[in-house]
């Protein structure tokens, strides 16, 4: 039988966090021939993979031959802002169920995408499964070392300045190295009321009254559910003043949340005030996109331990926990 020609110019296009569509060019006379396509997927492993990471198998799918070019999507555990290099090879079965295959051909490299925002949406509602009820709180605040306070006061004119955030959590969160903006927390301790004395980010803490960060003017957006191999959980809001350079890049890329009603951190208004409420069983990570007086709030040093284990810079999240992950990646 006449060998096949290898196929070439390959195309890879539509690209998504779990799926791309391929295409190439071959011989007019092997069209009607071919019966198989042989793909070669391959993930381009870097210094900073996550070594805890299931590996991706298998990397060779064997498919049909269907007119091109063709999606390919479920075939392999595909992760999220992932670089992969990928190969076609083409066959044709034969009668005694052996294949003629063609050569192998260039291999072409492309990354996948970030969650988009149903996939996002589907971590909304693990997160919600588990938020717990909502309790009272009055501050947003921040931890940090000294020196930092210090240096924006000196040298930022007395501002907290936004800054990019970090590879944490989901792989695939389109905030990512993308966000700028700065974290605090507001959870509070159930006994007390009042924010936790231990801190795993210095012994400083910044707060600033909750109105300052979240009113009515102010869009609130879900980012992201992770746990680092922990039985606790994280989850990730975005607070960013409607019609800002923050709402913007969130508008497109996350689920915008009401305010007044939802799973994690609502503003209602009660008896004509402003009133705050987290939910217990999360611990909220809350980026604010643009840049804090520190003459808003008070700064001063807490009495607690510092708990280093606690910290989530450039934490990994954990891809064999069920509940926070979905299937389209980690």
């Amino acid at each position: 039988m006449e060998l096949l020609s290898t196929p070439h110019s390959i195309e890879v296009n539509n690209i998504t966090c779990d799926s791309f569509r391929i295409s190439w060019a071959m011989e007019n006379t092997d069209l009607e021939r071919v019966t198989h396509y042989f793909i070669d997927l391959n993930k381009k492993e870097n210094k900073n993979s996550n070594k805890f990471k299931h590996r991706d198998v298998p990397t060779k799918l064997v498919a049909k031959a269907v007119p091109l070019p063709m999606t390919v999507r479920g075939h392999w555990f595909l992760s999220p802002r992932t670089e992969y290099s990928v190969a076609v090879q083409t066959a044709v079965k034969q009668s005694d169920g052996e294949y003629l295959v063609s050569g192998w051909s260039e291999t072409v490299e492309f990354c996948t995408g970030d969650y988009a925002k149903e996939h996002l949406a589907q971590l909304q509602g693990k997160a919600e499964q588990i938020a717990g009820r909502m309790l009272r709180f009055s501050v947003f605040y921040r931890n940090h070392h000294k020196e930092y306070f210090q240096h924006a006061r000196t040298h930022c004119g007395n501002m907290l300045q936004p800054y990019l955030k970090d590879n944490s959590g989901s792989h695939g969160s389109p905030t990512s190295g993308m966000l700028h903006g700065v974290f605090f927390s507001c959870n509070t301790e159930f006994n007390t009321g009042q924010p936790p004395q231990d801190s795993p980010y210095g012994r400083w803490r910044f707060q600033i009254p909750a109105q300052r960060l979240f009113n009515p003017s102010t869009n609130l957006y879900f980012a992201d559910f992770y746990c680092m191999y922990t039985a606790y959980h994280y989850t990730i809001l975005v607070l960013a003043p409607k019609g800002s350079l923050g709402d913007r890049f969130c508008r497109d890329r996350l689920p915008l949340l009401d305010i007044a009603c939802n799973k994690f951190l609502t503003c209602s208004v009660e008896d004509g005030e402003l009133v705050f409420r987290h939910a217990q069983d999360l611990i909220l990570e809350i980026i604010y996109t643009e840049p804090v007086d520190l003459s808003l709030g008070t700064l001063g040093e807490i009495s607690g331990h510092q708990l280093m284990s606690l910290s989530t810079a450039d934490a990994k999240k954990d891809p064999s926990c069920k509940t926070c992950n979905i299937s389209v990646g980690r």
